[in-house]
């Protein structure tokens, strides 16, 4: 019996001797990777996933705990605290004591656990319900400006000349306006008559026109960039073997440029949710967003402005949700531009 090796099998073992080969990781999988080692990546997703599935319960939150419906006045109503019933809407005992106060926080989750607004209605249960106004907007709004943005980019950036001419000055028209003005123009204007595309047609109260508003405004500022990546890809040497080789632009674009500007587009996605939220709160802090019986995390701060001194709860609130959500969007967004896009630290650094 030969104690020699064959084919990187040790005689008399049966055991290997040869490595065992590591799969070969992709871009997306290292990508994935460190967003998943970065711990205050983790943890903002881990915040924006919870602060999602909490909104989405906001009807069962109604209907099965807090026995409330936040869209229905309740001045009359009453409740139970410390085992006696009390009126929502208490009398007003300062000053000449006229009008009515708000219950406070109750700090129990089956009613009034943040009080009442002026209308007696629940704070917590139109909590979730705004948020899940909120995020829908935001969300919304940022795929649908992405997406317009992506497809202008490439046209301006890849074809050139008159188109990218017409194009560029399109968003200098749009970017020559100062963003929440040009947003409070439109909404009110829109909110007169609602939106009339031909046979379409959206009402004055639909979350569609807070959506395309916010949507609209935002476009050059995804647009412009993509457009000076698609011109950079341009000169590129296999793009220019494409086009060498007579392949058509719409395959060239959709192979080649498309899948090179991806990695952008999805960096941008969560900074254009949180501009979009906040954009939003603006809005309907102005009565030109989000119209009532609807709610939304600007429009309970709208109501808990006549009661910040007694009830702050009201406005604090919906306030340090939309600081949070926007903050954990923007640190998740920062760590996924960090792992797409490694020479963006690199020139950080410099």
């Amino acid at each position: 019996m030969t104690d020699a090796v064959v084919q990187g099998t040790t005689a008399g073992t049966g055991e290997s001797t040869v490595p065992p080969r590591s799969a070969s990781r992709g871009p997306w999988r290292q990508a994935l990777g460190q967003i998943a080692r970065d711990r205050v990546a983790v943890g903002s997703a881990v915040f924006l996933l919870l602060i999602v599935a909490v909104c989405l319960m906001a009807p069962l939150y109604a209907s099965y705990i807090a026995h409330t419906n936040p869209f229905q006045s309740n001045v009359l109503g009453t409740t139970v605290v410390n085992g006696k019933t009390v009126p929502v809407l208490q009398p007003n005992t300062q000053g000449l004591a006229l009008g009515s106060t708000p219950i406070g926080p109750t700090w129990h989750f089956s009613h009034y656990f943040l009080g009442a607004d002026s209308q007696g209605r629940d704070v917590m249960t139109r909590l979730l319900y705004g948020g899940r106004t909120t995020l829908l907007i935001g969300t919304v709004s940022a795929v649908i400006c992405c997406a317009i943005a992506a497809v202008l980019g490439l046209i301006a950036g890849y074809f050139g000349g008159a188109v990218d001419w017409v194009l560029s000055r399109l968003f200098d028209i749009i970017w020559a306006f100062p963003i929440y003005l040009l947003a409070i123009s439109l909404a009110v204007v829109l909110l007169t008559s609602g939106l009339h595309l031909g046979p379409v047609t959206i009402g004055a109260s639909s979350l569609l026109l807070p959506i395309l508003i916010i949507a609209l405004i935002y476009v050059p500022y995804v647009a412009r960039p993509l457009r000076g990546q698609v011109l950079s890809l341009k000169e590129r040497e296999f793009i220019q073997a494409a086009v060498g080789v007579g392949a058509p632009d719409g395959r060239i674009i959709r192979k080649e440029v498309l899948p090179n500007i991806l990695p952008a587009i999805i960096v941008y996605l969560p900074l254009m949710i949180a501009l979009g939220m906040l954009t939003e709160a603006a809005m309907s802090f102005l009565s030109i967003g989000v119209q009532p019986p609807q709610a939304s995390w600007g429009t309970i701060v709208n109501d808990g402005m006549s009661l910040l001194y007694n009830r702050p709860a009201v406005a604090i609130a919906p306030g340090v949700l939309l600081v949070l959500t926007t903050v954990a969007l923007n640190l998740l967004g920062d760590s996924v531009r960090d792992a797409l896009d490694p020479r963006a630290k690199l020139r950080g650094s410099v």
